[in-house]
């Protein structure tokens, strides 16, 4: 037969990447991505971070106080840094302890028995000169620049490579600290930026040492230090738990179209406390920071370097202009605070939870402001990104991460199932629902599946695996029979894809389910089959 093909999806590249050559990993993989039997036995509890900045030789100084509970006997504990950073002591109850390196990876011997049901603490002190990135946030690192004024401008970003390029810790998503002190001793004329509230800054001879309290969860990822000549503004924001502190910090330069640029702040608030519920970390206030890179998704102290343009970098991702309606990075990096930041990954295969549901926000932070359409247009819009090279999801266990479709493909993904449901307030208390059920948790993708799927009423799990199990997106067939009988099935898919799509034939509207094998429907015209733009799949007539 011959196929004539139209498809929705502008940038969909069906069959590269379906198969595709699987990383050979190492111990080093293993050792950085999985929960070893050295980080199985104990929980975080509290960190205290304190590390001074030397801006002239590009190198920092610390510690880090690690208090922790027993959760089964053990004698041996885990814990990473990155060279060339060098550990000096590890010490416990004034104890200097034993350890071997392996990499990134230090087993610690520990002389002290530990008890299950005890909190116990290791001091870590470190030193070096830490990896410099080069192109951040992407590849990660501190970044040590200068402002416009020949200032420090330093920042840390590193989600990818770990925290552990800066800093030691149990460096492994699954296992959030409780609480956290960060103090950053800085050369006087300069201001330290961190998470949650400042409590302290301790005047020293020629240098100042900022103290910053979080008192929730925090990923480690989310741990930032923020460096220069920095003022601040601020207001408060009447939201669903009260008064929520809302604080900028930007460059001394910058002061005046900050005040005018990130009003984007407190609309991002509005509409996602709407969407989402409330800000996760009232307790810890909000912050929007200047940095010197594009920015990212630090808890409670969101980074920015998006230039003060709408858009990204005055670019509209969706090529529709709806994507100049606002400040990608404000918007993009704040949504983070609910999916990555309240409800974090365990595993980085697992990445989609943060990326798919914020890069879906910007799109929700339209529909608030705009109207429905205007939401939908952009997310439409955005399917020009999607390669469908990889799948979505990641190897588990490795710290791999899987294909950047988890931004567009997935914000789609989650586009879809709003259609398919047809009830919007219905998914809008799915969505908060999800922030409340794992409020401040680590999750599974499966988690995260199930929520859903019960909340729909309806087993999602064909759909899921399609889109984030597999690289390709999938095909509408069908062609006509006597009688008006539109024969119909899913190509390009699982063997067990089954998903409804809304159709139109010659202005007939219709939902069918449509499965891997042929099915029927009687219909009262043959005209072209045309499916609701807001399903990202194609369409395929045979003759």
């Amino acid at each position: 037969m011959i196929r004539f093909r139209f498809l929705i999806v502008l940038f969909s590249f069906l069959s590269i990447g379906h198969a595709f050559a699987q990383k050979s990993f190492t111990r080093a993989d293993t050792l950085r991505g999985s929960i070893t039997p050295e980080r199985a036995w104990w929980d975080l509890n509290h960190y205290h971070l304190a590390v001074e900045i030397f801006p002239e030789t590009k190198s920092i100084k610390g510690s880090n106080t690690i208090r922790y509970k027993v959760l089964s006997e053990n004698q041996v504990i885990q814990l990473d840094l990155q060279e060339p950073l060098k550990i000096t002591s590890i010490i416990q109850e004034e104890e200097k302890l034993d350890f071997k390196r392996e990499g990134a990876a230090h087993f610690v011997t520990l002389k002290k028995k530990q008890i299950p049901g005890n909190f116990e603490e290791l001091i870590v002190s470190y030193e070096g000169q830490p990896k410099e990135a080069i192109r951040p946030p992407w590849d990660g690192g501190i970044t040590w620049t200068k402002d416009s004024n020949g200032k420090p401008f330093i920042a840390s970003s590193n989600q990818g490579i770990g925290s552990s390029i800066w800093w030691p810790l149990k460096d492994h998503p699954a296992d959030e600290v409780d609480s956290l002190m960060i103090s950053v001793t800085v050369p006087d004329g300069l201001m330290d930026v961190s998470n949650g509230r400042l409590v302290e800054i301790e005047i020293g001879e020629g240098k100042n040492t900022y103290h910053w309290s979080v008192v929730n969860p925090i990923n480690d990822y989310g741990v930032n230090i923020n460096i220069g000549d920095y003022v601040h503004f601020g207001e408060k924001f009447e939201g669903e738990k009260g008064t929520l502190d809302m604080d900028y910090f930007v460059l001394r330069e910058n002061l005046e179209k900050a005040k005018v640029h990130f009003k984007d702040a407190r609309r991002m608030m509005e509409a996602f406390e709407h969407w989402f519920g409330p800000y996760p970390f009232y307790e810890d206030g909000f912050k929007l920071v200047d940095a010197p890179y594009l920015g990212m998704e630090h808890q409670s102290s969101v980074t920015y370097g998006n230039g003060y343009q709408m858009g990204y970098w005055g670019r509209d991702l969706s090529g529709t202009g709806w994507g100049l309606k606002f400040d990608f990075i404000i918007i993009h990096e704040a949504g983070h605070e609910w999916f990555a930041n309240n409800i974090t990954y365990k595993d980085v295969a697992d990445m989609w939870i943060h990326e798919s549901f914020t890069n879906y926000s910007e799109s929700l932070f339209l529909d608030y402001h705009y109207g429905k359409e205007a939401g939908q247009e952009y997310v439409r819009g955005t399917r020009m990104n999607i390669l469908n090279d990889r799948p979505i999801i990641g190897t588990y266990g490795v710290n791999q991460r899987g294909s950047g479709d988890m931004y567009y493909k997935g914000g789609n993904l989650l586009n879809m199932l709003r259609e398919i449901l047809n009830d919007d307030e219905k998914w809008r208390q799915i969505l908060r629902g999800l922030n409340q059920e794992f409020y401040h948790q680590t999750v599974t993708t499966q988690q995260v599946e199930s929520y859903i799927s019960q909340a729909f009423g309806m087993d999602l799990k064909p759909i899921f695996d399609q889109y984030l199990r597999d690289s390709r997106i999938p095909i509408l067939e069908y062609y006509f029979t006597e009688n008006q009988t539109l024969n119909y099935r899913w190509i390009s898919c699982l063997p067990n894809f089954t998903m409804p799509v809304d159709v139109e034939l010659g202005g007939e509207k219709l939902r069918i389910q449509p499965k891997a094998s042929w099915s029927q429907v009687q219909v009262k015209n043959e005209s072209d089959l045309k499916v609701d733009l807001d399903y990202c799949v194609g369409v395929e007539k045979m003759r």
